[in-house]
């Protein structure tokens, strides 16, 4: 079983060129090997409020605009000597991710956008555009791999080898119709060679700062952008003795883990953790919506925030299917956390519940956790809840 050469036939591949750095080693690299390389800018929001968030000097206010990632895109397609088209799918992404991010945080939970938009646009909506176009593959500039197994005649996703930037947790619900069609050039090199490459060829964008977050929030502060959209719903702020220490804006406000912006930092702590001191920090551990109660505790390793069985829904499997029991599974229950081991409960399909062998901290609704193989990541769910480790006994 190995990672599948590189074609030596050469393809029409359409690269999705984001204005980044590693997208746009991904086309060069691919034009070096041969590949007529097409490159397609994506317009997955439409900045509605830039005019009104820059300064009276005209100054970017520092979010993400898409006017300034394609200025970057067409500068390397430029370059690199490359076509290149803009394409708006902000339709869609308004109505297949943002309409359900919006449902998540009404509903209490955290969602992942960058996850669902990987699988509704990136390799649903932006493939099949790029298959009009004549293309025989599409490829992005992800920290991932893919690799056919002759055994079993099924594409597989593996990490990226640069551990550090692996990005096959927001990719985890891709299916075989979409790996077979995809290529991820620069999986198989570090961040560190991405850039030596772009500076070595003169790219434009070769020392530009890598985008974080949410592209269509930005910098701006989070609760100021989702009030645009949710509408604050105040609450009490209790600790575990049932003790109203503070005042909460709405429940879809807060993730739980959260230490910052909850107003009660400078509250003594009353029943604080062992060894947590008078002053130990307090966390987001609950969140009731029936009595719109928001619960915090003091202490990182507070019990409350401890969890050894979560149970998921709407599943997603590269495979097609839930993979069977086996003693080398593992899950990540966020991005960049290391992988710890799991047994998996498949229901069915569409759920199932994992227990783990250490406590997993402030695992959150909404969130996703997703499950590897050693190299290989299987697929993965939306956290649905938490389960107190006796119940399921």
């Amino acid at each position: 079983m190995t990672t599948a050469p590189a074609s030596t036939k050469k393809q029409r591949i359409v690269v999705g060129l984001s204005g980044g750095v590693d997208s746009a080693v991904t086309a060069y690299l691919l034009q070096r090997q041969g590949h007529e390389v097409v490159g397609i800018f994506m317009k997955n929001w439409e900045d509605d409020d830039r005019a009104a968030d820059a300064d009276s000097s005209g100054a970017d206010p520092g979010y993400c605009t898409s006017n300034i990632d394609f200025v970057d895109a067409a500068a390397v397609a430029d370059v690199l000597g490359i076509e290149i088209e803009h394409v708006n799918f902000a339709a869609d992404y308004k109505d297949r991710v943002f309409a359900e991010f919006v449902r998540e945080y009404q509903g209490g939970r955290t969602p992942n956008p960058d996850i669902l938009c990987n699988a509704e646009i990136k390799f649903k909506a932006f493939l099949d555009h790029a298959m009009r176009l004549g293309a025989e593959k599409i490829a992005t500039g992800h920290y991932a791999r893919v690799r056919h197994n002759t055994a079993t005649g099924l594409y597989e996703l593996l990490k990226g080898l640069d551990a550090s930037k692996d990005q096959s947790y927001f990719l985890h619900r891709l299916n075989q119709a979409q790996l077979s069609k995809t290529l991820f050039p620069i999986g198989e090199l570090h961040k560190t060679e991405v850039r030596r490459i772009a500076d070595e060829i003169g790219l434009p964008n070769a020392k530009k700062k890598d985008s974080t977050g949410i592209c269509f929030i930005g910098e701006r502060p989070f609760r100021e952008f989702l009030n645009r959209y949710i509408a604050m719903a105040p609450g009490p702020i209790k600790n575990p003795k049932g003790q109203t220490i503070g005042q909460h804006v709405g429940l879809s406000f807060y993730t739980l883990g959260q230490r910052q912006g909850l107003g009660i930092g400078g509250l003594k702590a009353r029943g604080a953790q062992k060894g947590g001191g008078e002053h130990a920090p307090w966390f987001v551990a609950r969140k009731d919506l029936d009595t719109n109660t928001l619960w915090v505790v003091q202490g990182h390793d507070h019990p409350w925030l401890l969890s050894y069985v979560l149970s998921a829904l709407d599943a997603s499997w590269v495979a097609g299917a839930a993979p069977g029991s086996s003693a080398t599974l593992a899950a990540k229950t966020r991005y960049r956390q290391a992988d710890s081991p799991c047994t998996l409960d498949a229901l069915h399909d569409a759920a199932f519940t994992l227990r783990f062998a250490q406590a997993q901290w402030a695992v959150t609704p909404g969130q996703s956790a997703v499950l590897y193989d050693g190299e290989v990541c299987l697929g993965g769910g939306v956290i649905e809840r938490t389960l107190a480790l006796e119940a399921l006994m």
